[in-house]
């Protein structure tokens, strides 16, 4: 499971209120690498135990090649930043290991190419499989200021692998994930970045200024929102006319 986002988008605040959930609700034994350490986790139902960087271990990469040896159930990594953390990662979640880590990425396609990239050409094919068979989820997160500038609110893009989407990882047809997303909400939870925004800005959280100037892809968000004030307008032409005909 992925979240990411830029510095300073609560992704350390998500990550915590996920383990915090596991720590509730199952009997398991999870192991975390942070740098630094931001949320402490007491022993509710699992056992937590939690590394800091240059305090316990030297780097990402060295503290996951000997993490296994600890029999966790659940691995937190605090960042991917390189090749030979990224390739543990994905080996302790091939083992059968629930497997949290973060990226700086912006969107949910830029995080699937950032993670092959990372790898030489003649490996990528074969990480693309890997990556394919251990997704369970990537978030994509960042902090908007609310319309009446009270705090901010969290915009994000969600993405739950079904089989479609597994098979163009494999298949290195990442492109063509976004209308997967797009057409997915109902069924499997997922969202675009773009849908999260016109839906923030037609319950009033963000104003369409914010919206618009976070949006990647400006002119769809800009049809949404027409589209979502007709569908108001009409929705409301029809409670006038049945109020009426009631009188």
């Amino acid at each position: 499971v992925l979240v990411t986002g830029p510095t300073g988008s609560g992704k350390s605040t998500t990550l915590a209120a996920m383990l915090d959930k596991v720590n509730s609700e199952r009997n398991s034994h999870i192991v975390t690498i942070e740098d630094p350490v931001e949320f402490l986790h007491s022993h509710k139902k699992c056992i937590v135990n939690q590394r800091e960087l240059h305090a316990d271990t030297h780097s990402f990469a060295n503290a996951l090649r000997s993490v296994l040896r600890q029999d966790p159930d659940v691995v937190l990594i605090g960042e991917m930043r390189d090749l030979e953390t990224v390739e543990a990662a994905l080996t302790i979640a091939e083992t059968g290991h629930l497997t949290f880590a973060t990226l700086h990425t912006n969107s949910t396609v830029q995080t699937i190419n950032r993670i092959i990239d990372v790898f030489p050409a003649h490996q990528q094919s074969q990480v693309r499989a890997q990556l394919s068979f251990v997704l369970e989820g990537i978030l994509c997160q960042t902090l908007l200021p609310r319309l009446n500038h009270a705090g901010r609110v969290l915009a994000m893009e969600i993405m739950v692998p079904n089989p479609a989407i597994r098979n163009l990882i494999r298949e290195d047809k990442v492109h063509q994930l976004y209308s997967i997303m797009q057409t997915g909400q109902s069924k499997y939870g997922m969202q675009t970045f773009n849908q999260c925004l016109a839906t923030l800005f037609f319950t009033k959280k963000i104003s369409k200024d914010t919206a618009i100037a976070t949006s990647s892809n400006k002119d769809e968000l800009e049809q949404m929102i027409i589209r979502g004030a007709g569908l108001i307008t009409e929705a409301g032409s029809s409670d006038t006319g049945t109020r009426r005909t009631r009188r």
